[in-house]
């Protein structure tokens, strides 16, 4: 295969290999209780490189990993070319200015260097809009030279347009995308094409399940699982359809990797890569231990015959899709993490907006914008188990988000209803009804699909109506009325 297939530009100045080597399993091992070598650990990183796989995929809490990877560029370079992509996962609900550079600062000082190549992104909730802060902050050191690009992880679709639309450049978003986790073919795939962003896809080999190991086995049970990446992807065979299914999907790439002289990983892995805007796949590694190497080489040396994919497409079709976008598994039930739930990632989620108790017995949040001051107006009000939700443009502190974009505004309008009803107790499962004002009865149907993709499980009373709205930026307008259970059970 040319240089072209083993290889995928993020950026003019950022060429990366299709095979990316994960880095995570070194917060496992040091989680678990096992011993890293610093120096054994970099120097390890050699044969990666010598083998073409020159790209590894680090993050802020994977252990001492950016410490390997900065000890490993320093000292075993060697003259060769590497690149080391690492992730900023904050805390939720937002951090400042000096905050950002200070995570930034770390970074460098990790991995010995003075720009961090590409700076991948973690937001844990959309409702609070300080998450646009953090890249607006990233966006500038970014343009001061701390860091070469920027990039996404876990960003649903909606979301990643969002950003986008917000005048950040984002040139990848990492995602779960495998064989069980089809969920990125739902719109990210198209988006991605569209934007020219570029999708690094963990996951692939669904914690080694993927592999002729499991094939023709009994179902393990939760708590014998070895790794956590093993009680993770448990849980999406198991919302995939569960151990028999699994079992069929195993069989068919099985008879392809016959069919290939390869393994049934390189196949799983295979297909993925094959996907349209994906950049590369991102296969992790236990340095020193399971190398992998020559296996993870043969992945670029082929690709998948018409019979192949037929069959694997096929297959895939038995399997129960897994629900909602990409990310999701870290925002909503059910939580397919090694816990099955986010108690070992975050303590709680802040409230996105400030609130502050009215008149009556009225709680208010405000969410800042102008207008709020402007014309004496909060941005909801609860009293008793009713929360009422003000008429809500796509506002960010003092500019406009989407655009022109009318989906994008909806969404970001969504968002802050959310915030706002969060900020009060509430979610939007107990809105009872919104009203929608659009500028363009041509927007009409645009903003009817954002209102049925976030609001079709609820099905809240609903009005839409054509306005002149105040702010010729602005395309959409919603208010939402909710009734929400008693807070502290009190009345």
């Amino acid at each position: 295969m040319n240089s072209q297939e083993r290889y995928t530009d993020l950026a003019p100045d950022l060429r990366i290999s299709r095979v990316v080597t994960g880095l995570w399993q070194i917060a496992d091992m040091e989680r678990d209780g096992e011993s890293v070598n610093l120096d054994e650990s970099a120097r390890s990183m050699q044969a990666y490189t010598a083998a073409g796989l020159s790209t590894f995929d680090m993050a802020d809490h994977y252990g001492s990993s950016e410490e390997i990877a900065g000890h490993f560029a320093r000292n075993y370079l060697d003259g060769q070319p590497a690149q080391l992509l690492t992730k900023w996962v904050p805390k939720p609900g937002g951090a400042s200015r000096e905050t950002v550079r200070e995570a930034v600062q770390r970074a460098l000082d990790r991995l010995q260097t003075d720009q961090v190549q590409l700076l991948q992104y973690h937001a844990w909730n959309y409702a609070d809009p300080s998450y646009l802060d953090d890249l607006s902050y990233l966006k500038e050191l970014k343009e001061e030279g701390l860091i070469g690009h920027l990039g996404l992880t876990n960003f649903d679709t909606a979301h990643l347009r969002v950003v986008l639309e917000s005048g950040i450049d984002i040139v990848s978003n990492q995602v779960c995308f495998s064989l069980l986790d089809q969920r990125a073919a739902n719109g990210m795939l198209k988006l991605c094409a569209e934007k020219n962003v570029k999708l690094l896809a963990f996951g692939t080999l669904a914690g080694g399940f993927l592999s002729e190991r499991w094939l023709n086995t009994p179902e393990p049970d939760q708590s014998t699982l070895a790794t956590w990446s093993q009680m993770k992807y448990k849980r999406y065979i198991d919302e995939a359809g569960g151990w028999p299914r699994f079992q069929n999907l195993l069989a068919v790439l099985h008879a392809a990797a016959g069919q290939h002289d390869v393994s049934v990983a390189n196949i799983a892995s295979r297909f993925i890569l094959e996907q349209p805007a994906v950049g590369a796949v991102i296969i992790g590694a236990r340095l020193g231990q399971s190398e992998h190497i020559e296996n993870n080489k043969q992945l670029l040396d082929f690709t998948l015959s018409k019979e192949s994919r037929a069959a694997i497409e096929n297959a895939l079709g038995t399997l129960t899709p897994i629900r909602g976008d990409c990310g999701d598994e870290y925002r909503k039930p059910p939580f397919l993490t090694a816990s099955g739930d986010l108690s070992h990632h975050i303590e709680t989620l802040p409230a996105p907006y400030p609130t502050s108790p009215g008149s009556d017995g009225q709680t208010l949040a405000l969410s800042g914008t102008v207008w709020e001051d402007l014309a004496g107006f909060s941005r909801a009000v609860r009293k008793g188990d009713a929360i009422y939700v003000s008429g809500t443009t796509a506002t960010h502190h003092d500019r406009v988000i989407g655009a022109q974009d009318p989906i994008t505004q909806t969404h970001y309008v969504i968002d802050k209803l959310e915030g706002a009803l969060q900020s009060l107790g509430g979610c939007l499962e107990n809105v009872v009804r919104t009203r929608i004002f659009i500028r363009n009865m041509d927007d009409w149907e645009a903003v009817a699909r954002v209102h049925g993709e976030r609001f079709g499980h609820v099905q809240p009373a609903n009005t839409l109506v054509r306005a002149e709205l105040v702010g010729d930026e602005y395309l959409v307008e919603i208010e939402a009325d909710a009734i929400c259970p008693p807070q502290n059970g009190v009345r």
